[in-house]
Order: structure tokens, then C-alpha cells, then sequence
């Protein structure tokens, strides 16, 4: 049987124009248990809103090189 690991990563700092569809897209794919770990270039601000209102929790820290990281998991 397969096991899946409890943390996935995006790195969205390459994707050319706004990263959006992609997070949406991870965030649709994880299941309970899991986690979605977000590299960004910016804090991204607007998505934790939407985090909220899809039922997800977020924590978010500022690293090295102005990157953000983004830990997000159902509540």
C-alpha cells in the first residue's frame, strides 16, 4: 500500500503570472492529514481570506531572502 506523505510543497516563486489556479488547484488535491507547504517571493496576503472561507489554516513565516513560507491544513 502507498503511503503519502502528510506535507506537500509549492513553490510558486517561478510560476510566470499569479499563482493562484495553482494554489487552488493544490489545496483541492490534499487530503485530511495532509498539509500544503506554499514558497512565495511576496506574503500573499489575499489567499488568507480564502483559506478562511474554504476551511483551511494557515501559518505563515518570513524567511531567508524575503520568502515567504506558508503552512496551510484543513482545520
Amino acid at each position: 500500500m502507498e503511503s503519502r506523505s502528510p506535507e506537500r510543497t509549492l513553490d510558486v516563486r517561478d510560476i510566470d503570472g499569479p499563482p493562484f489556479d495553482d494554489i487552488v488547484t493544490a489545496l483541492g488535491a490534499l487530503e485530511r492529514g495532509q498539509r500544503l507547504r506554499l514558497i512565495a517571493p511576496f506574503e500573499p496576503k489575499p489567499l488568507y481570506e480564502e483559506l478562511a472561507d474554504r476551511g483551511f489554516a494557515y501559518e505563515s513565516e518570513h524567511g531567508e531572502g524575503g520568502v515567504w513560507h506558508v503552512r496551510i491544513e484543513h482545520e
